[in-house]
């Protein structure tokens, strides 16, 4: 037991471990990819929040968490690499030992209800439901992966993860709790992961390129000293429909991404100064999940990193003209240009600079060294979104699910969502210098679309 407390609204009680139900075979190690070492200097955090407790089977929490904890030990019997502990292998590189020494779970209760937090709370309070740790100089005992149950007064509930990005990016937690889900509910798993990336490298493919995206992103980072502030807008079908009329007689197959991506970034790029490069040139750096984008893409399944980074620059004049309908349609070309083989050019890069011995190159700071906008729009299909398919019981899907990315730098991140809504609505989180974030949330073309605006602290 502990008695931690984390804000004046967040107490979490206790702690334990949970372990997967049949053990893993001695000896099982899993290796990162030269992308996964690129990812390591960022962590993940998702929260899912439910209107009602979807897990409660009696009268206190500690039922709720066996309940959970037996789907959660079936669970992690297909995710060897999840209860293991991180160490160096022969080359230097960091690998997983599936030792199943298990997953942290913490308990916590909140003192307020659930819409008063979506609605009043702001991003350092949200920051509590999850387990904010960067990776330890020592990992050998160290968690990677923490999952908080937080209890909302009034019976809402808000299932939190957290994990290095160097093990996973967002597709791949999000359908390790949907995959908890099904297990709870006693269902088959959708998609089971797959731990191997297929071996398509070549050199014709792979090696077109002598350069990446990554030989121009920084290495040599430092911990942002900038004070960062968060901002979540959700805009409802009707105005994004409302939104894509405007700009389809010049992009008439823009999407909700496209001009969301479009809007903030130039509304953002006014906020900055010096907005641009020497150039007089403005740059976004795309960041494009490539699960399933063609026929023979890699699977949803993937466990690990699948995210492409790609930079889209504009004139500055051109960014802030208020050419709403043009910028997107940049967008729309930038972001369908895109082909497998640039995924693989970059994989390809990474690998050809590793050190003597064989070791990678240290990671990256790929979230926020320049602007820097993600997209989500691979977790839609025809069936709706699966951020939303995390259902712990029968039809009582998430009222929204939070995603935050740690350590990101001083320029910024601008994330594009589906929402619980579901068709054309988004949901856009915008993290930037807190000075940025104040403006950004007055800005008149932005409210004009009458986004809800989630978890900003506002009384």
């Amino acid at each position: 037991m502990m008695a931690e407390v984390k804000s004046s609204r967040v107490k979490v009680p206790s702690l334990l471990t949970v372990v997967s139900s049949k053990p893993t075979a001695p000896g099982r190690v899993h290796k990162f990819t030269a992308l996964d070492h690129a990812m390591g200097f960022h962590t993940g955090h998702i929260v899912f929040y439910y209107r009602r407790n979807p897990i409660r089977d009696g009268a206190s929490m500690e039922n709720d968490l066996d309940n959970l904890r037996i789907s959660l030990s079936e669970l992690l019997c297909l995710y060897p690499p999840v209860t293991g502990r991180l160490g160096r292998g022969a080359d230097g590189n960091w690998e997983v030992k599936c030792n199943d020494a298990g997953v942290r779970m913490l308990k916590a209760n909140v003192c307020a209800t659930l819409d008063e937090w979506l609605r009043y709370a702001n991003a350092a309070e949200e920051r509590d439901l999850t387990v904010w740790e960067d990776l330890p100089d020592d990992p050998h005992i160290w968690s990677p992966f923490r999952i908080q149950i937080n209890d909302f007064n009034c019976g809402g509930l808000a299932v939190a993860i957290s994990f290095t990005h160097m093990h996973a990016d967002f597709t791949s937690a999000t359908l390790l709790i949907k995959s908890w889900a099904e297990i709870h509910r006693h269902e088959p798993v959708a998609h089971p992961p797959i731990f191997n990336l297929p071996s398509v490298i070549n050199e014709s493919a792979a090696y077109r390129r002598s350069s990446s995206m990554f030989s121009e992103t920084n290495s040599e980072f430092e911990i942002p000293s900038v004070r960062m502030g968060r901002a979540t807008f959700k805009f409802s079908e009707a105005k994004i429909r409302q939104c894509l009329s405007k700009v389809h007689e010049s992009c008439p197959d823009a999407t909700p991404f496209d001009v969301l991506a479009a809007l903030f970034w130039s509304k953002i790029t006014r906020l900055k100064s010096p907005a641009c490069d020497d150039d007089n040139k403005c740059s976004l750096s795309m960041c494009i999940d490539l699960r399933k984008r063609e026929r023979d893409s890699i699977p949803y399944g993937y466990f690990g990193n699948a995210l492409h980074f790609s930079k889209l620059s504009v004139n500055a004049e051109e960014l802030q003209s208020d050419r709403l309908a043009y910028i997107a349609g940049l967008v729309h070309q930038h972001v369908g240009s895109i082909r497998d083989e640039e995924f693989w050019a970059n994989v390809a890069w990474l690998e050809s600079h590793k050190k003597e011995g064989g070791q990678y190159p240290p990671p990256f700071q790929l979230f926020g060294c320049e602007l820097t906008c993600l997209s989500m729009e691979n977790t839609i299909s025809s069936e709706g979104s699966f951020t939303y398919a995390a259902m712990f019981k029968q039809n009582e899907k998430p009222i929204h699910v939070s995603y935050h990315i740690g350590n990101v730098g001083g320029e910024g991140l601008i994330l594009v969502m589906p929402s619980p809504e579901e068709g054309l609505a988004r949901i856009v989180m915008v993290t930037l210098p807190e000075e940025q974030i104040v403006k950004l949330c007055e800005d008149q073309t932005i409210l004009g679309l009458q986004p809800s605006m989630l978890l900003n602290g506002k009384q």
